[in-house]
């Protein structure tokens, strides 16, 4: 599977909030927050698109936002999601390392995120990206379901910021 990624931009709103629905059971994003994240927010999102080359018009497959507070250099990946028939392609992967790569361009140095305790998929991705767990959340989600808070150091690699093809 090829994808590219690249920067969101408004007339993504609609596929996002689709993939938001495919993607996950609950805590989604309404289309109004997605909105806002797109045009508003001090935020970076990216998507990640299905290759022209697999036929057919471009697809979005998954996407990511960094939040940025200022006066700090510890960044947030507010939301993370990968189309379910993309899971297991390396696309998440490939898509958090681009994720990383804008947060350093930014001048972020630490990169922090919270994710389901019960997401063990999601779980092994960060751990072996480097994230580690930091906090437990107790009834964090609004099912009830707790999560972990995680963090990763991020160290600047030549070139990093440059989006690629998949």
């Amino acid at each position: 599977m090829t994808f590219t990624l690249r920067q969101a931009l408004g007339r993504d709103l609609d596929a996002l909030y689709r993939l938001e629905q495919v993607a996950f059971t609950g805590d989604r994003f309404s289309r109004r927050q997605l909105w806002h994240l797109l045009n508003r927010a001090h935020a970076l999102t990216l998507v990640a698109e299905r290759g022209a080359s697999d036929g057919g018009p471009p697809r979005l497959l998954g996407y990511g936002t960094l939040l940025f507070r200022r006066g700090t250099r510890r960044a947030r990946l507010y939301s993370f999601c990968v189309h379910p028939d993309a899971r297991g392609s390396g696309l998440g992967r490939r898509l958090l390392e681009a994720l990383e790569a804008e947060a350093l361009a930014r001048d972020a140095e630490v990169l922090g995120l919270e994710v389901r305790a019960d997401n063990r998929v999601a779980l092994g991705l960060y751990q072996r990206m480097g994230f580690r767990p930091e906090r437990w959340l107790g009834d964090y989600y609004e099912d009830g379901c707790a999560g972990w808070q995680m963090a990763k150091p991020l160290l600047p690699v030549e070139g990093a910021a440059q989006l690629r093809e998949g």
